[in-house]
């Protein structure tokens, strides 16, 4: 695998984060601060990974070139000292081997494939779609299990059974049933990281390798040093960590949707990173306030 800060038992790196993607006031990928933002989040967050193109990167509403003009920006800012992961998922699979191919010629080090959503396939549609994906380039690839979004989880069969294939090497899981995550690590070679920042240190606790995490873009620091004090045995010290950054979770992630906060934390700090795109909408200005609350209850220094 291309990845530069991969390891076997967390192929992807351990901490990571589903990137936005900065836009101009008029709407525009802003290619300089999707590099501005890139070199931010590893350099002084932590990030050993960022995830584009990502339901938190708005790949519902980017097209296909700019979902390319995106990553391409990304590594040419950090891919030398993270690992790029490229959403390529939809609910068409030609169109997501398409994405795939793409995202494997700019070299992107690695896939997010997200569960189809809307068509809602059976469990035998969803194997042959994430194999055919797997089989469509080179690249090792990380399911997105998230059947709030989807509608469909990834039963716990078809798990183990993509687990088989030799680039199907982790799960994104925000689905929450770490029981049945459980038995799919006992059964299969699979990784797991959280992709739901509420339950990131229970997940520690059941063999998670990492977080693709979103309040990462103001907290990725902290939460990298929570999985260095979990897995160095200092439970304790990740349990202080994990309950002082609860009000940053409730605000970026049960306020209003995840994106819209992701983006108004972040021009809080004094790194704006634009407007959200329609149909989502920005923070209004009562949303703010209760964020910098939450944020300053979450030990984050904002600018002035």
């Amino acid at each position: 695998m291309a990845s530069p800060t991969g390891t076997s038992d967390a192929p992807f790196g351990r901490m990571l984060t589903a990137m936005v993607t900065p836009f101009t006031a008029d709407g525009a990928v802003d290619t300089e601060g999707v590099q501005r933002l890139a070199t931010y989040l590893v350099d002084e967050q932590r990030n050993a990974g960022i995830v584009v193109n990502g339901t938190t990167g708005e790949s519902p509403t980017t097209s296909d070139a700019e979902k390319e003009l995106i990553l391409r920006a990304v590594l040419e800012a950090v891919g030398d000292r993270a690992t790029v992961v490229a959403g390529a998922g939809t609910n068409d699979t030609r169109h997501s081997a398409e994405l795939a191919r793409a995202a494997e010629r700019a070299g992107a080090h690695g896939l997010l494939v997200v569960t189809p959503y809307y068509n809602k396939p059976p469990q035998e549609g969803l194997y042959r779609h994430f194999t055919a994906l797997a089989d469509s380039t080179g690249l090792p690839v990380m399911l997105y299990d998230i059947p709030g979004r989807t509608g469909t989880p990834i039963a716990t069969e078809t798990l183990v059974r993509l687990g088989a294939h030799p680039r199907i090497v982790a799960v994104k899981d925000a689905k929450g049933d770490l029981f049945a995550a459980s038995q799919v690590m006992a059964s299969t070679d699979l990784v797991f990281y959280s992709g739901d920042d509420a339950v990131n240190l229970p997940w520690l606790s059941v063999g998670g390798a990492g977080f693709v995490s979103v309040v990462g873009h103001v907290v990725g620091a902290e939460l990298a040093s929570m999985i260095q004090l979990f897995r160095s045995g200092h439970v304790e010290g990740a349990r202080s960590v994990h309950q002082r950054l609860l009000p940053v979770v409730t605000g970026i992630m049960n306020r209003t949707q995840g994106v819209i906060m992701a983006k108004a934390a972040l021009g809080l700090l004094g790194r704006p990173v634009g407007p959200v795109r329609p149909p989502l909408v920005d923070a209004t200005e009562e949303q703010l306030a209760v964020l910098r609350e939450d944020l300053v209850a979450g030990g984050v220094k904002l600018s002035d």
